[in-house]
């Protein structure tokens, strides 16, 4: 039982966010970019890339967390909940699947305990510093940014750009 749990460990460091906070926080910046009107999931599944059904799932936990609402009937859809300058990073990530911070050694070394090693102390150290980042990133900003790479390429993909 002990090896799964280490294997658990390294497959979230390894890829550190899972598929559906990917999704998420491509949803969320979609909506972001359009707080006018309540979107059709279908719209926001084809801008994001995201298979319809499994944002629909997504969807319903960002709503349990009150990140999006979702409106039924005539002229309904899914909209932010909040203002894109009021939601970060790390609400929505949190929402979905929270950063795990290294608390005691993932390797289960009773010598270790709450003591992490030099490489688990950095480790958790990084994500500490991920953590922050996002805490203090709001959807706002993202969209404000001034990369020429536009979140979700905003309908560019068939521009051909010179190198």
């Amino acid at each position: 039982m002990k090896a799964d749990v280490n294997v658990l460990f390294w497959q979230k460091v390894g890829r550190l966010f899972t598929q559906s906070v990917e999704y998420a926080l491509r949803a969320v910046v979609f909506l972001a970019m359009h707080t006018d009107e309540p979107q059709k999931t279908a719209d926001i599944a084809a801008a994001t890339k995201v298979p319809s059904a499994y944002l629909s799932k997504v969807l319903q936990g960002l709503r349990e967390k009150q990140i999006v609402t979702l409106l039924r009937g005539v002229g309904g859809g899914v909209q932010l909940a909040r203002a894109p300058g009021q939601l970060t990073i790390l609400d929505v990530v949190n929402a979905v699947d929270p950063i795990q911070r290294i608390n005691t050694c993932p390797l289960g070394l009773k010598s270790h305990g709450v003591r992490l090693c030099a490489l688990h102390r950095r480790m958790d150290d990084a994500l500490k510093v991920m953590e922050a980042a996002f805490r203090e990133t709001t959807l706002a900003e993202l969209l404000q940014d001034t990369n020429p790479s536009v979140p979700l390429c905003n309908q560019t993909d068939d521009l051909t750009l010179d190198p």
